[in-house]
């Protein structure tokens, strides 16, 4: 059994999507970030930088912050979704660590600006816009070669898509974006990805461009 400490943000869906996809078990912990649970002192215990998603997987006593190592941890306990074969699975990596490093990271910037303080700064408006497009544009050339990042669907694909879901609040149409459209499209399709998006649950509708 895992215990997941969660929000409906990017993030915490990256973990229970692959929960839902992986078949395994788990117990959700709602951590409200409106309302400051990720301050708690039983969070800081699992979660030192207060950030959700965090684990405690219950049978391996081992508690992980961080969305990205939480995917490759469960990748790596259940042997799915993350390729033994050398250059698959480094390519996988590849894509984790670009979504966690620039992917996400620009779009929370994107987010912050565009849909939370619309008109306090024209300059960084423009930038993350502009970044944000031309991040969609790296992922459209990688998806015009095939259905999913790394050829089989993995969780460089999970990592990605619920940052994508969050298309409207970054401005951006997916319809200039066919092959990222398409992709999408494809994922929100899969039973554990409405699963998982819906945790904690009662959460609006998946965006369909």
């Amino acid at each position: 059994m895992i215990d997941l400490y969660t929000w409906s943000t990017p993030n915490g869906r990256k973990v229970s999507i692959a929960l839902e996809e992986l078949g395994l078990d788990y117990t959700v912990h709602p951590i409200n970030i409106g309302e400051d649970d990720q301050f708690q002192p039983h969070f800081l215990k699992i979660s030192p930088n207060n950030k959700i998603p965090a684990i405690v997987d219950q049978e391996a006593g081992i508690s992980m912050m961080e969305s990205g190592a939480i995917l490759l941890y469960l990748a790596e306990k259940t042997g799915k979704l993350l390729s033994k074969k050398d250059n698959i699975r480094w390519q996988t990596i590849q894509w984790l660590m670009w979504q966690m490093g620039g992917f996400g990271p620009i779009l929370g910037q994107a987010h912050h600006f565009l849909r939370y303080n619309s008109g306090k700064a024209p300059y960084a408006e423009e930038r993350f816009r502009n970044e944000a497009r031309r991040l969609y544009s790296v992922l459209e050339k990688q998806l015009s070669q095939a259905d999913y990042l790394v050829g089989n669907y993995s969780i460089a694909d999970i990592a990605i898509w619920p940052w994508a879901a969050r298309f409207e609040w970054q401005e951006v149409d997916l319809n200039k974006y066919p092959a990222v459209k398409a992709w999408y499209l494809r994922l929100a399709d899969r039973e554990a990805v409405q699963k998982g998006y819906n945790v904690p649950g009662n959460q609006p509708d998946i965006p369909m461009p």
